[in-house]
């Protein structure tokens, strides 16, 4: 528990992160990384590059702060967190540098507002934050069986291209020894080294049902665009990795886990490549509950960038109680003509009645679209406790910031 000492400069520093919080970031990685460069084999490059790190950890920050004593809202954040962690294979001795540089630039920021007691409080903060997820991320190691960082080869069996940017990829272990289990919903961590030396991790939703021979995952070719680079690794794993290459993964981790299990009826939204995790949870349900009562949401540009339709139909022709719908922002004559296709953007007005009471829903994608179909839920009556995202990133934090 933080301090009395302590609690009155964490509470004054919420307005000051609100301004300041993103060049404290930036401060903070740039001075990191110069005294550290082995550290960019850990983190994501990408994100650095388009800025969408830096938010990450200003708003994690300021969250913090602003929320100090509200474990309940706190615990979901740090839960996902220390999953992230874990994939990527952060340790105990990582934490001491980026407090050290954390603190350092906030000192550098703020000049002479950062007084000796401001930054003990901080730095009293920061500690038990990062005990904390010490101990959680010690939890899932231990949990997972691995160290820190472990990795395993992979071998791809086949290639499948899922849409018009979305391939797919069956993995099968080298050793030829037996998966680790996974909930529908959680992702992997992938190992590329690119030709400039440079090591990055991505995370990539499995993306068929548990208890299968393999691992599948479905990657989108991320394309530049007015702001941000184009996906070094996701275009790597295009244009490089094929039947019989090698790839090294983690675990499975990740704390976003739709109900698969029950009988009760339940609501899966999607858009774009987050139809990913959803595609999982679909399989597992058409493969242990055939009978329940689904329904399965998803957005998209066009037809030829809707992925995974192919399993949607399976499900279909296994499940009597599934009911799909689709929006497609491009709607072609041909499937306007078709039930089940709607043309424009996700409204959950339009999807088929359910009880917004009791059935839980589950959504993934773009930051826009969860903010719009979580105010459009509310508005229809459901409960905020019934609604669960998967997020990555700055997203995760909206609701707080």
């Amino acid at each position: 528990m933080l301090s009395q000492q302590a609690r009155p400069y964490i509470d004054a520093s919420v307005p000051v992160l609100r301004e300041h919080g993103v060049t404290i970031t930036r401060t903070f990685y740039k001075n990191m990384f110069d005294e550290h460069p082995e550290l960019t084999n850990i983190f994501n490059m990408g994100n650095q590059a388009s800025g969408a790190q830096q938010q990450s950890l200003a708003s994690a920050v300021f969250a913090y702060a602003a929320n100090i004593d509200n474990a309940g809202a706190l615990g979901p954040v740090v839960s996902r967190i220390v999953h992230k962690h874990a994939s990527v294979g952060i340790t105990a001795q990582h934490y001491p540098i980026v407090g050290r540089h954390l603190l350092g630039a906030i000192q550098q920021t703020l000049g002479d507002a950062a007084t000796p007691d401001l930054l003990s409080a901080w730095e009293e903060a920061y500690g038990l934050l990062a005990n904390a997820l010490i101990d959680a991320e010690r939890q899932l190691y231990d949990q997972a069986g691995i160290q820190p960082g472990q990795l395993r080869d992979m071998q791809v069996e086949s290639v499948v291209d899922q849409s018009a940017n979305v391939r797919s990829f069956i993995l099968k272990p080298a050793d030829g020894q037996p998966l680790a289990s996974f909930k529908p919903g959680q992702y992997i961590s992938v190992e590329v080294n690119l030709p400039d030396g440079k090591r990055q991790l991505r995370q990539y939703s499995l993306s068929d049902r548990p208890g299968l021979p393999y691992y599948r995952i479905s990657v989108k070719r991320e394309t530049a665009g007015a702001e941000t680079p184009a996906g070094r690794v996701s275009n790597w794993l295009h244009d490089n990795l094929a039947a019989g290459k090698t790839l090294r993964i983690s675990p499975p981790f990740g704390d976003f886990n739709p109900d698969t299990e029950s009988a009760g009826p339940v609501v899966l939204l999607s858009a774009g490549v987050g139809i990913t995790p959803m595609i999982s949870a679909l399989n597992q349900i058409a493969s242990v509950q055939p009978q329940r009562r689904v329904i399965f949401a998803h957005a998209a540009r066009d037809s030829a960038h809707h992925a995974h339709q192919l399993d949607v139909r399976q499900a279909q022709a296994a499940m009597p109680n599934l009911s799909v719908v689709n929006f497609y922002e491009d709607l072609d004559a041909a499937h306007a003509a078709l039930p089940g296709y709607q043309a424009g953007r996700m409204t959950v007005g339009q999807l088929p009645v359910w009880d917004h009471a009791q059935a839980p829903v589950y959504m993934c994608g773009p930051l826009p679209f969860m903010q719009q179909q979580w105010r459009d839920l509310l508005a229809l009556g459901v409960p905020v406790e019934k609604i669960h995202r998967e997020v990555f990133g700055p997203d995760m934090l909206d609701h707080l910031i």
